[in-house]
């Protein structure tokens, strides 16, 4: 490992801008050594999809030393807010042979570059995103960074992938159904879905899943998300639209909690067993909490049951009905290998849902915001596990048969609480807690209400200090 990147591996987003403004080093300096770190890891890791070295370094002309982020290489994620001059293919054939280069930045990745972040790569995915684990056929696979054999989850699987093994610090990611926290749980980073609404979602990404879908970042501290949070968060008013937040998440990271009533769920659901060890990271979590004087209360896995199978119904009927929207779209029309077989079997499902159906399945979506809501008015959060196994090894989620609702049923256990925030729109973040037995990651999931981003990010801040979080590359042996 060469001193620079050496040095680059020892701060987080917003450390490495500060060194940037102090002249430390320059922005240069940190795209090389990203550009290093992606060079020596990628070709076994599979994080990135592309890298575009040019842009990368066309982006440092432009830079505002004031601006948050300033210098720190990013990636983006190759699904959701668009990149101007980075084409979008989305794991799949059909986007290889067509797709064009995106004229111009989205919304997002407008604010995200005024943050001062240096875009240049793009993260792999997997096929339309439609995987837990990030292994689409046209390649690349990625690896998870603490065990090779082991998925870094999906579909940022590439993003959660390069944070922990120290190729970027933080990069943007997507949830339409965990997407954000499952691989941030299985890659051992932090991961925020916010609150539906919070992030601009112009001009397509956002709105085209009937508001199940969120945009933010995956990072190594909760300072840079809570930091990104800041400069990103509002409505799209304009292309630099002020942010709602002005600050707020950073300054309230070290500001002591009013005592809050912490709904603890570490129980498994019938339907989903949860393992004895990531049942208990979630009590230690709560047992922390309770020392701090949060009050703990015990929530049984029973009563959100009714929630998370109308959540499944909503997921699997919105992510049906937009793909076929989208394959009506395509032009040239897709040719027989342009997808894989269980994306072509959800386009088929989609054209087969009624508009009565889609309709619905909407109403039942708004169901589970109003029943999620009615149970925070007993709790301010809802504490429960993320994962309810390790992740699973490579090969597990094969995508080549055409069962759809038995591919999604497989998914939702996986993370068994995780379409609850899509579904209600609420925010809900997966938090390193350490490792297991067999050395990877274990993670807990905080859920909030509307609106409840910062206090999540509070709560993950007191995790973070009480136990600091490992990485990939702090084992050298492994990360190589």
């Amino acid at each position: 490992m060469s001193e620079i990147v050496g040095a680059y591996l020892a701060d987080d987003g917003l450390g490495l801008a500060m060194a940037v403004r102090q002249r430390r080093f320059t922005a240069r300096v940190l795209l090389d050594a990203a550009i290093e770190r992606a060079e020596q890891l990628n070709p076994s890791l599979g994080a990135l999809c592309c890298v575009d070295e040019g842009k990368g370094r066309a982006a440092l002309a432009q830079l505002d030393l004031e601006a948050p982020f300033v210098g720190v290489p990013f990636l983006m994620k190759d699904l959701g807010a668009p990149a101007a001059g980075f084409r979008t293919i989305a794991g799949a054939r059909y986007f290889v042979r067509h797709a064009k280069a995106e004229a111009a930045d989205g919304e997002l990745t407008a604010r995200m570059r005024e943050a001062g972040v240096v875009i240049f790569g793009k993260t792999t995915v997997p096929e339309m995103g439609l995987n837990p684990t990030t292994e689409p056929a046209i390649g690349p696979t990625v690896c998870n960074p603490w065990d090779r054999r082991v998925s870094a989850g999906g579909s940022s699987g590439g993003a959660a992938a390069a944070v922990a093994a120290g190729i970027v610090p933080l990069a943007h990611a997507t949830d339409a159904g965990g997407s954000i926290r499952v691989p941030a749980a299985a890659c051992g980073v932090l991961g925020l879905k916010p609150s539906r609404g919070l992030m601009p979602q112009g001009p397509d990404f956002g709105n085209y899943l009937l508001g199940l879908a969120s945009e933010f970042v995956v990072s190594r501290s909760v300072r840079d998300s809570a930091a990104m949070l800041d400069a990103c968060a509002g409505a799209p008013k304009g292309p630099h639209a002020a942010p709602v937040l002005n600050g707020a998440a950073v300054t309230a990271l070290d500001r002591a909690l009013s005592p809050l009533r912490v709904g603890m769920i570490d129980e498994s659901p019938a339907d989903a067993p949860v393992t004895r060890e990531r049942r208990e990271v979630v009590t230690a979590a709560a047992r922390l909490l309770e020392r701090l004087g949060h009050r703990i209360e015990p929530i049984a896995a029973a009563a959100l049951d009714c929630e998370r199978e109308v959540s499944f119904r909503f997921f699997i009927d919105t992510i049906c009905a937009s793909l076929a929207a989208l394959a009506d779209d395509l032009d040239p029309a897709p040719a027989s290998d342009d997808f894989e077989p269980m994306t072509r079997a959800a386009i088929a499902s989609g054209q087969r849902l009624g508009a009565a159906r889609l309709a619905t399945a909407a109403r039942e979506g708004a169901r589970v915001a109003y029943s999620l809501a009615q149970h925070f008015l007993k709790v301010d959060v809802i504490l429960t596990p993320m994962l309810a196994h390790a992740p699973p090894l490579l090969g597990s989620f094969a995508t080549d048969g055409d069962d759809i609702e038995r591919h999604f049923a497989r998914m939702t256990a996986l993370a068994p609480y995780g379409l609850l925030a899509n579904a209600a729109g609420v925010p809900a973040i997966s938090v390193p807690m350490g490792l297991d037995r067999t050395g990877l990651p274990l993670a807990v999931q905080c859920i909030g209400p509307l609106g409840s981003d910062v206090l999540l990010l509070q709560l993950a801040h007191i995790f973070e200090r009480a136990a600091p979080w490992p990485f990939p590359f702090m084992r050298p042996a492994v990360a190589q």
